[in-house]
């Protein structure tokens, strides 16, 4: 039972590892943008959900009507004065202005926050859980995560292929260029797809300060999951994003299992396996 137990976990740890994916997998596929600075984003909406409960006294979870907005906007404007500036057939500028922003965002929150561990506090929430059959116990904190990453992905699907945002996506990430003449603003629309990113980055960091303790350092850890579940999943595949989230988590908890210094070992075992394997993830996106 401890292997089940360790298979279930991984798969309700997969949860949060998609919503650290989602985000990148959105904007890859709109407009091939690689975001060094994600990770940082992530630990962003972390400390802004700690400084909103703290200062007004709200639940995590309550305070995420306010950590959303804020992240989207800040997509919003950071995608149409910065990162519209870099997009073109070179991918170095991007990378590089993310990797810059990535340091900003670090030795600011270094100078706010210091680099002392904190936590957000889910009081009951934490520790609640459920029984099931075969003496497993299940906390409600991970399925409740793994229900909002499912019910993100899917929102997000809706979006991409149900709705009007969604064919202005498809029709700039086909040819800019044609979108344009159609009469699309592929500068409003790439800012749509940063804030609808970074709207995700603010559910993911406020869980992430709920699971567990960060700081300003953090960052580049969360995005090497975030990468490594979109690479397994199949790069602009949202739904694969899910899978490749648990089968990283499924593959740390494993690892732990066997030997607790293997946890993050395993993680990476499996995503250069699936690399070597199917080097466009499991479930590419087909243009």
């Amino acid at each position: 039972m401890d292997w089940v137990n360790a298979i279930v976990q991984g798969i309700l740890l997969g949860g949060l590892y998609a919503l650290f994916a989602a985000g990148l997998s959105l904007i890859f596929g709109v407009m091939r943008l690689v975001n060094i600075a994600h990770g940082d984003f992530i630990v962003l909406a972390a400390f802004l959900g700690l400084t909103i409960t703290s200062t007004l006294g709200l639940s995590p979870l309550v305070a995420l009507a306010l950590v959303v907005p804020v992240m989207a906007a800040i997509g919003y404007v950071l995608q149409r004065g910065i990162l519209n500036r870099t997009l073109g057939e070179d991918i170095l500028p991007p990378l590089m202005v993310t990797f810059g922003l990535s340091v900003i965002i670090q030795n600011g929150l270094l100078e706010i926050y210091s680099a002392d561990p904190q936590k957000m506090s889910a009081g009951s929430l934490e520790t609640a859980s459920l029984s099931l059959p075969g003496d497993l116990n299940v906390g409600v904190l991970p399925i409740l995560m793994f229900v909002v990453a499912v019910a993100v992905i899917a929102g997000l699907q809706w979006i991409f292929y149900r709705s009007s945002l969604g064919r202005a996506f498809r029709a700039v990430s086909d040819n800019q260029d044609i979108a344009q003449l159609m009469g699309l603003n592929k500068a409003h629309v790439f800012g749509m797809a940063m804030a609808l990113s970074l709207a995700v980055v603010g559910i993911a960091g406020v869980f992430l300060g709920i699971r567990t303790s960060f700081d300003p350092s953090i960052g580049p850890g969360r995005l090497i999951f975030g990468f490594e579940a979109v690479i397994i999943g199949g790069l602009g595949n949202l739904w694969g994003t899910l899978v490749g989230g648990i089968i990283l988590g499924v593959s740390q908890n494993i690892g732990a299992q066997i030997n607790p210094g293997w946890q993050l070992l395993a993680g990476h075992l499996a995503f250069l396996f699936v690399l070597a394997v199917r080097p466009r993830g499991l479930f590419p996106r087909i243009d």
